[in-house]
């Protein structure tokens, strides 16, 4: 035990309040970035969703346009196997080409169908785009509203974290560089907890109890008594 005053014990309290907001706010604080993370995560997930509805789009209209292209092809081959028809002078070259043109049908036949089946899709996916991009603006708008609310309420912690801190240093100045150095040192211990009431012979910081005669010095209120299972220092608060 070290022999200090009364004034120093109060100083200690105090010391102890500013801490307590600081680690409070510390972690709201904590909390925040925390919440602003996850919600910018959202929308950032929402987006790559939506720029592979995207990307599909482009694939499906891409398929559409080569399918289109080779209907044209087939369709000017057919054309131009018709023209030879009219100028054939023998039966063989006559079938020869009446089955080129069939085969031709065939495969545009087949390729119509085809188109078809890949508009359906990009039709579908297009929706898909148009209905996402409106949610994605909604979403958007929506947590910029709420991260505009964020940060007006950890502006306000902020400040007072600065309060706090300044306070901090300035009742830390009041006291002996030995004693700020034990207060820190126990408050790093104990998750910034280094100063603690004990009542009804129990230390509140850890809630185990004292022994007599240290809970009788802590009442007595002009020594440095520390909690033996916590290490935290000990005051005591009159409260009848």
């Amino acid at each position: 035990m070290n022999d200090i005053s009364k004034q120093d014990i109060v100083t200690l309290v105090k010391l102890q309040e500013a801490e307590t907001e600081i680690v409070r706010l510390n972690s709201v604080l904590e909390e925040v970035e925390k919440e602003k993370i996850k919600i910018a995560k959202k929308l950032k997930q929402f987006k790559k969703a939506l720029d592979q509805n995207q990307e599909d789009l482009e694939k499906a209209q891409m398929m559409c346009r080569d399918s289109e292209q080779e209907i044209q092809v087939v369709d000017d081959r057919i054309i131009i196997s018709n023209e030879h028809l009219r100028m054939v002078k023998t039966n063989k070259e006559y079938q020869l080409i009446l089955r080129e043109v069939d085969d031709n049908k065939k495969r545009k036949d087949a390729l119509e169908t085809e188109f078809l089946e890949f508009m359906d899709e990009r039709d579908k996916i297009e929706s898909i785009v148009s209905e996402s991009g409106k949610e994605y603006l909604l979403l958007e708008e929506q947590i910029s509203s709420e991260q505009a609310e964020i940060e007006k309420k950890s502006s306000n912690d902020k400040e007072s974290l600065e309060e706090y801190l300044n306070q901090q240093k300035d009742i830390g100045k009041t006291l002996a560089p030995a004693l700020m150095e034990k207060f820190r040192k126990i408050s790093k211990m104990n998750q910034g907890l280094a100063v603690t009431r004990v009542k009804n012979e129990v230390c509140l910081g850890c809630f185990m109890n004292i022994p007599p005669q240290l809970y009788i010095e802590v009442q007595r209120g002009n020594s440095l008594i520390s909690c033996p299972q916590c290490s935290r220092i000990l005051y005591y608060v009159n409260t009848d």
